[in-house]
């Protein structure tokens, strides 16, 4: 009697294991399943800005457009790829090329760019193509006060990087939010030169010291959305000698509106998280003795101003709907 009580708990028992088994295996099936589906359309975001998916027309967000304000130099390429792409993001009201070659822009290029902003207009909607002719090759161009713009805002952009529209849209959404500030993709920090005897004097630092400290008090105006009343600031009402200096040294007109912003309103920028896609080859900054004279700038500019404008801060806009944790 008693073995064939225990014949028939040792087989009930075998059951049960048998099914916990069974079903441990089917939820570590599911998990591994469910990683591989994710894995998979995260892999597909990778590969290319061609690919992002644009943020939706139906916004709740009062929809008031940006301006394209991008700066090239004897790049007709790299402006033709930057153009036809941004011309498809549903934010953009119209697009200002600042040219300062000693040439005008030629006709096929015109009719090319004019003919790709058609191509991708959405809702009877066609953004306005200018182009800023400059006389004098001077990296103050970029920030001439502009006449009449569509739009209040401006997208400051260089015609060797890329950024998907659902970046770029959410960040002019970021921006709505805080309309005096500078929203951008590309930080940097400065620090005070603690070597220096004691000095006020200060030391300009590039993205792995933004990474290793998580601050930053600049972005970079070659990625960022500023509003348009900083160009005629920029233009009238900023030292007229910081302009000279920018000019005969050929760098930092980035940090002179960094400066510029920060003066006006006592607040830090605000960082965007963004892949960047570069088509073009290095600038400036891949040259030996950059950071030197940045942190030269960076002094320079303090001496203009009587005192250190830049804000610190580690705030950091990120779009959850494309981040793993948030």
């Amino acid at each position: 009697m008693r073995s064939s009580l225990f014949s028939r708990r040792t087989i009930r028992q075998g059951a049960i294991s048998a099914v916990g088994s069974a079903k441990m295996k089917l939820m570590l099936g599911c998990c591994v399943l469910l990683t591989l589906i994710v894995l998979a359309s995260r892999t597909a975001s990778y590969d290319g800005w061609n690919r992002y998916a644009v943020a939706p027309r139906g916004s709740s967000l009062p929809r008031k457009g940006y301006t394209l304000l991008i700066n090239t130099w004897k790049r007709n390429d790299l402006l033709k790829q930057s153009i036809s792409h941004y011309a498809t993001c549903p934010g953009l009201e119209s697009i200002h090329i600042v040219w300062s070659e000693p040439n005008p822009p030629s006709k096929s290029l015109i009719n090319f760019l004019t003919n790709v902003i058609k191509l991708n207009s959405k809702d009877g909607r066609v953004a306005e193509l200018m182009f800023d002719i400059n006389k004098e090759d001077s990296l103050n161009n970029r920030f001439k006060e502009i006449k009449d713009l569509k739009s209040d805002v401006v997208f400051s952009i260089d015609d060797d990087i890329i950024f998907p529209c659902a970046t770029v849209e959410f960040a002019f959404s970021v921006w709505q939010s805080a309309p005096d500030a500078m929203v951008g993709f590309v930080p940097r920090i400065h620090w005070v030169d603690k070597l220096n005897n004691g000095q006020d004097t200060y030391v300009y630092s590039g993205w792995w010291s933004v990474w290793w400290t998580g601050t930053y008090s600049i972005i970079l105006s070659k990625a960022a959305f500023f509003h348009k009343k900083y160009l005629s600031m920029y233009t009238n009402e900023m030292p007229s000698s910081i302009r000279e200096y920018v000019t005969k040294n050929r760098n930092c007109e980035d940090i002179a509106m960094s400066f510029l912003v920060a003066n006006a309103t006592g607040a830090p920028p605000i960082w965007v998280k963004g892949n960047i896609f570069e088509i073009g080859s290095s600038g400036i900054s891949s040259l030996g003795g950059h950071t030197e004279r940045r942190s030269e700038c960076v002094n320079h500019f303090v001496a203009e101003y009587g005192g250190m404008p830049l804000v610190p801060t580690s705030v950091k806009a990120v779009d959850s709907r494309h981040c793993w944790f948030w």
